[in-house]
């Protein structure tokens, strides 16, 4: 899978982590949206569908650029990364 990245995701408003594949080739503004999709589905329209969410680096503490493709980020395997809403 060379154009995917397994990453650990945070979620604090449902205070669970999950292991994600991310495409590399995306724009993480695209990532972001698919995430908020998927969560919104898992916790039953728990966690809303929003526009404003971010993604960042646990360890580097890093906000990435929504414009950014993933492949220019410093994300890689076995990255933490955590979604937050703004």
């Amino acid at each position: 899978m060379n154009n995917k990245v397994l990453v650990n995701l945070k979620v604090p408003e449902l205070d669970q982590c999950y292991d994600i594949f991310l495409p590399v080739n995306r724009k993480i503004g695209n990532i972001v949206i698919l995430i908020n999709k998927t969560l919104n589905d898992m916790s039953g329209g728990n966690i809303p569908i929003t526009s404003a969410c971010g993604l960042v680096n646990l360890d580097t503490k890093e906000i990435y650029n929504p414009d950014t493709l993933l492949v220019n980020t410093s994300i890689r395997n076995g990255s933490k990364l955590m979604i937050l809403t703004k």
